[in-house]
């Protein structure tokens, strides 16, 4: 949205270009292809240097640059096609919701979540969490909902990965909001639009940001400005910075301050969606709301839990945040005492055991209270979190506690290589049409020539080795090698370094004329000690003289690493400990771009494996230890490796081409785009919990 006082509005735009600056400002152009294109087209260099940053590179642009962009009917005519496209989606015609579900039309969605992985150039995301948030308000958008997400503008936002010797180190620049596609809410007065938020025994302000995805509204907290002390200021300084103290003055922010950023607003949403516990006291507000309106605290509950759900993605209960008394009393005490409530009447609503003193306040339990529906985040995580929470209902058995699951997904054409969606669009006319109809892509894939998908596959190999080399300055991975892709959060459950086991093995796979080449990348937690240590074993691996041609790590990973390295590998390895990870979503771009998953039966691929589509890590099974599951998981791949994935992709016909690696190819494509991808998952959402 461009408002006049953006730097990009003061901008003199040519007129033939003027349509630029409203296109830069919604992320839609982020997953249209030509608009992308475009974007880039202005000036190739500054869109590197910038961050893919559309709105930082019209502010840089010269008025020479300009006026030669204005004069080439070329640009012009691709700049009109686009804008074209872009007001035709905007007004929203022939949506999915308005053919499928009409009644959930003017169905008003309020999304809160702590982040977003929206695009490279927002540091409003660290991970899994964010990116997943991000794609779930793209695919609302595009399905035609009624759709806000809430969150908080970090100023530093996560931090950005610099390798020193060998060791991650861990750099927090300052984002210049000005040079991004943000807008300040401002007042009548021309005033910066503000909400009170509590901390202590008194309250704090907090402006509002805006951004625009597509037709999805997405509004950001921020209380790092002149108003406020320093004490408040950092509240939105760093994503999951700071200590305890940080975190739960955080987590008040988003709750308290999103619901009455809302409320500012003139936003009265009918369903209030929690993704993950850090979003639990937006339902406290709501019912302190109804208890000031004069409902009783059990009543104004009771309608609160009505029009709430709540999607939990941690696996183990150390994963959950929990707050002691003395945090919660010192940042809610005075809300809390304002209402008149007694002392433990917050501290109760997130007990397992309410009226236990010695039991913390725990954010998923404080949610699980004050929601009518709650999910996991694929059918394994669902049972997980069912035994989980188990004693929040004694009475009931564990299939029967009221936690659900829906699986997540990606969205479609954000991930997908813009190569991918031309190929595409030649071999399967009407795939956009019925991304969530997998009768329509089981039929489809198979009639693509095996000749032009494997030249495709190709094509993008050779694309992601030569950005490597880039981003590297190394020349020694080979694109004609089976490349393989790893990059995630490195948290030690995720066992970055299984694979180097038995390093005389591994050697073995990376000799020779049939051998694999690994590809890294990924981040762990400043305060994780054990994450550090895994990166720092991952680049000793690649530095070593035995395993530097064939093993690189690709330093700061974010959005752009994670699509160069989705689109461009042939296989995407993924080996937590099951069944920790609660469902992951990297292995799920892999088949948009034609990849292939190697993953063990963890998260999503339970239900997406079935033989004939990737290949499966170890067992579902429970081990005695984690020794002796690294044990049989390692022994597993490199069984997979050496009998199956390796012969597979280097035995070739007359022609050159794979056939075996070819078939299970198309059965990746076929069997995984259309069922997990977040079309499907927001539909889910729709149908199963904001519509109930």
């Amino acid at each position: 949205m461009l408002t006049p006082h953006h730097p990009l509005a003061r901008r003199n735009l040519p007129a033939q270009l003027r349509p630029l600056a409203s296109l830069a400002m919604n992320l839609w152009w982020s997953w249209d292809a030509e608009a992308t294109a475009l974007m880039r087209s202005l000036d190739p260099h500054r869109w590197e240097q910038l961050g893919h940053n559309p709105v930082a590179v019209l502010l840089e642009l010269s008025e020479a640059r300009l006026l030669e962009l204005a004069g080439d009917a070329e640009v012009v005519a691709r700049l009109n096609r686009v804008q074209a496209r872009f007001a035709a989606y905007l007004r929203g015609e022939d949506t999915w919701v308005e053919r499928e579900l009409p009644a959930a039309k003017d169905r008003s969605i309020a999304y809160f979540s702590m982040e977003f992985g929206l695009h490279e150039s927002l540091k409003t995301y660290s991970g899994g969490l964010g990116v997943l948030a991000g794609d779930h308000i793209r695919s609302a958008s595009d399905l035609g909902l009624r759709f806000v997400g809430v969150s908080l503008l970090y100023r530093q936002g996560y931090f950005r990965q610099v390798i020193v010797e060998g060791q991650q180190v861990a750099a927090y620049p300052n984002a210049h909001f000005d040079r991004l596609p943000l807008t300040l809410l401002l007042d009548d007065a021309g005033e910066p639009i503000t909400v009170e938020v509590p901390h202590l025994n008194h309250t704090y302000s907090a402006r509002i940001w805006e951004l625009r995805m597509g037709r999805a509204r997405l509004l950001f907290l921020d209380a790092d400005h002149d108003a406020n002390s320093l004490e408040h200021r950092i509240f939105t300084s760093q994503l999951y910075g700071g200590d305890t103290r940080t975190r739960v003055a955080q987590e008040v922010l988003l709750g308290i301050g999103g619901v009455r950023a809302l409320r500012r607003l003139g936003i009265k949403p009918e369903v209030y969606h929690l993704n993950e516990g850090h979003c639990a006291f937006a339902p406290v507000e709501l019912v302190r709301e109804r208890v000031v309106a004069g409902e009783s605290f059990d009543a104004a509950a009771a309608a609160v839990r009505a029009q709430t759900v709540f999607t939990t993605h941690t696996p183990v209960p150390a994963g959950h945040d929990r707050f002691s008394w003395d945090l919660v009393n010192e940042a809610l005490g005075g809300y809390r005492d304002r209402m008149g409530w007694p002392h433990g009447t917050l501290m109760d609503l997130g007990r397992a055991r309410p009226g236990d003193i010695h039991e913390p306040l725990c954010m998923t339990v404080l949610a699980l209270k004050l929601s009518r529906g709650a999910n996991g985040v694929s059918q394994l995580h669902g049972a997980v979190s069912r035994q989980m929470w188990r004693e929040l209902w004694p009475a009931e058995a564990v299939d029967d506690v009221p936690i659900g699951h829906i699986t997540n997904g990606v969205h479609p054409l954000f991930w997908m290589a813009p190569e991918m969606r031309g190929f595409y669009d030649e071999h399967i006319p009407g795939w956009r049409d019925n991304l969530m109809d997998r009768d329509f892509w089981l039929e489809a894939v198979e009639r693509i020539p095996d000749a032009a998908l494997w030249d495709q596959h190709n094509a993008q190999r050779y694309k992601l080795i030569e950005a490597t080399r880039r981003h590297t300055a190394r020349r020694c991975l080979d694109p004609e090698v089976l490349t393989i892709g790893f990059a995630r959060r490195f948290a030690p459950y995720k066992r970055a370094n299984l694979i180097f086991s038995d390093p005389d093995r591994f050697e073995a796979l990376v000799s020779g004329p049939r051998r694999l080449q690994l590809l890294y990348s990924g981040k762990a937690h400043p305060q994780d000690l054990h994450g550090q240590a895994l990166v720092a074993d991952v680049l000793r691996r690649a530095s070593a003289r035995t395993f530097r041609d064939a093993v690189v790590f690709l330093e700061d990973y974010n959005i752009h690493l994670g699509g160069l390295m989705t689109q461009g590998v042939d296989v995407w390895l993924n080996n937590p400990r099951r069944p920790r990870e609660a469902s992951g979503t990297s292995g799920q771009k892999v088949p948009l771009n034609g990849g292939i998953n190697l993953s063990v039966l963890d998260g999503w691929w339970p239900e997406a494996y079935d033989g004939t589509n990737g290949w499966a890590i170890g067992e579902a099974k429970t081990y005695d230890s984690q020794e002796e599951q690294d044990a049989a998981d390692a022994e597993s791949l490199y069984q997979l490796l050496e009998e199956e994935v390796i012969p597979s992709f280097y035995d070739r016909d007359e022609a050159g081409i794979p056939g075996g690696w070819v078939a299970r190819m198309k059965r990746s494509i076929a069997t995984c785009v259309p069922v997990f991808n977040t079309h499907r998952m927001v539909a889910d959402y729709v149908k199963r919990l904001y519509i109930g």
